[in-house]
C-alpha cells in the first residue's frame, strides 16, 4: 500500500521530524555516495529528498514516483526533475543509470520482486543501489504517524536474501533513526546525538531504518565463456609457424 504523496511532502518538509529524518538519512548515505559527477542519479518511490545534493554535481537526476502513490514537482524553485511512472515499467533506458535510491518503494509496493527486477534493467554494470526500508524490530514500524509504519518492514538477513535473489551483491549495509518517533521538542534536539549513539549499537535492534548498498554484477554465461575460449586457442593455434606440427 503506498501513501498519498502529499502526506510524504508534508512529513518530510513541513514538519520538524521529517526533517530530522531527512538529515539522519541523507548523512548516511553521503558517507557512501559523497559525489555522483558526471553519473545518473535516480531515486524510487519518495527517494527524492536524498538527492539534493546531487543536483549541480550529476550528469543527471531523476525523481521517480510510482502512480499509486502519485507525483510532485521536485525540486522547488528549479527545473522540475520528477515524473510519474508505472511500478515495473521505469521511463529509464536499460543500463543507464549509476547510482539508484530507493526509498518508500520497496516495502509499500505489492510486487517487490519486479521492483527490483526493474532497478536491476536499468543499472549499468557494476551500478550501485542503496535501499532504504523499516526495520522489522525496530520502533519506527510502529509508528504510524510517520511513513516507516506502513508497508511491509524487513530484517537485515530478509533484505538481503532478497538483493542476491534479484542479483544484487550486498556491500554494505547501516542503520539510521536510532532516536524515537517523536515529535517532543526534547526528542528532537536530542536527535543528532542519538543518532551518533546509535552507529555503536546493534542496528537490529536499534535503528528505525535498515540502509543497504548493493552492487549490480553481471555473470558471463558460461556457454558463453567456453565459446570465447575456443575461439582465442583457434586464434593462437594460427600463429603456429608453417610447416610445424600438432602442438
Amino acid at each position: 500500500m503506498h501513501l498519498d504523496v502529499q502526506d510524504l511532502r508534508n512529513f518530510y518538509y513541513r514538519s520538524a521530524l521529517g526533517r530530522a529524518v531527512q538529515r539522519s538519512i541523507r548523512e548516511k548515505i553521503m558517507q557512501r555516495w559523497p559525489e555522483a559527477n558526471g553519473q545518473t542519479v535516480v531515486g524510487y518511490g519518495f527517494a527524492v529528498p536524498l538527492l539534493r545534493t546531487y543536483l549541480k554535481s550529476a550528469r543527471r537526476v531523476i525523481g521517480l514516483m510510482p502512480g499509486p502513490q502519485g507525483v510532485m514537482p521536485w525540486p522547488a524553485g528549479l527545473p522540475n526533475v520528477s515524473t510519474l511512472c508505472h511500478e515495473t515499467m521505469w521511463p529509464i533506458e536499460t543500463g543507464h543509470v549509476d547510482k539508484l535510491v530507493m526509498m518508500h518503494g520497496l516495502e509499500t509496493s505489492d510486487d517487490p520482486n519486479a521492483v527490483l527486477s526493474e532497478a536491476f534493467r536499468v543499472l549499468g554494470p557494476g551500478g550501485k543501489l542503496i535501499l532504504v526500508v523499516p526495520n522489522r524490530a525496530g520502533l519506527w514500524v510502529r509508528a504510524d504517524h510517520t511513513p516507516f509504519g506502513f508497508g511491509r518492514p524487513y530484517t537485515l538477513g530478509q533484505l538481503e536474501t532478497q538483493l542476491q535473489l534479484h542479483q544484487f551483491m550486498p556491500e554494505f549495509h547501516c542503520g539510521a533513526l536510532h532516536f524515537p518517533p517523536s515529535q517532543t521538542r526534547f526528542w528532537l534536539k536530542t536527535s543528532h546525538v542519538l543518532e551518533s549513539m546509535g552507529t555503536r549499537l546493534s542496528i537490529k535492534l536499534t535503528s528505525g531504518v535498515l540502509i543497504v548498498e548493493a552492487d549490480k554484477r553481471v555473470h558471463l554465461p558460461a556457454d558463453r565463456g567456453t565459446a570465447v575460449l575456443d575461439k582465442k586457442f583457434e586464434a593462437l593455434g594460427s600463429l603456429r609457424p608453417a610447416g610445424a606440427g600438432p602442438a
